[in-house]
């Protein structure tokens, strides 16, 4: 009779209870990686978006002065008029009203004027150094022929 009660007994064995354990590490370490994987995508399309706005602003602001602000204008030629504007009355900015905005990663984003009607704006990417395979580059990209 004793035997017959084990046999009736339900429980788990600890075996069966560190496989389940085993199971959920295996499945969360899935999930985690997928989440890795978007928060990465969603930062570089954030940037690309950004950076987007701001050469649309740079555009205006072209339009209006008749060349891109200088490397050392920068872009906050875009929501203040430079000093040394050779006519100040054709900036009809601010071509930006907020504050500029920092890329993703929370660092300012780059800017080059390539001569006087090129120029070229980007993002030292997710490790803050320029010149990386990380960097979000839409010029550098538009360059290779690369399609984003």
């Amino acid at each position: 009779m004793f035997a017959r009660r084990n046999r009736r007994r339900r429980g788990f064995t600890l075996m069966e209870v560190l496989l389940v354990l085993a199971i959920l590490v295996i499945l969360g370490s899935f999930v985690t990686v997928g989440y890795v994987q978007l928060q990465k995508r969603a930062n570089i399309d954030a940037a690309r978006g950004q950076i987007g706005m701001l050469e649309s602003a740079v555009d205006l602001y072209t339009l209006g002065v008749g060349t891109p602000p200088s490397t050392q204008q920068g872009l906050e030629a875009l929501r203040v008029a430079p000093s040394d504007l050779r006519n100040p009355r054709k900036w009809a900015g601010p071509y930006i009203k907020e504050q500029l905005p920092f890329d993703p990663w929370g660092q300012p984003y780059q800017y080059e004027q390539i001569d006087s009607e090129t120029y070229k704006i980007w993002s030292n990417g997710p490790d803050g150094q320029q010149g990386n395979e990380d960097d979000i580059d839409p010029y550098r990209d538009r360059e290779m022929g690369i399609q984003n």
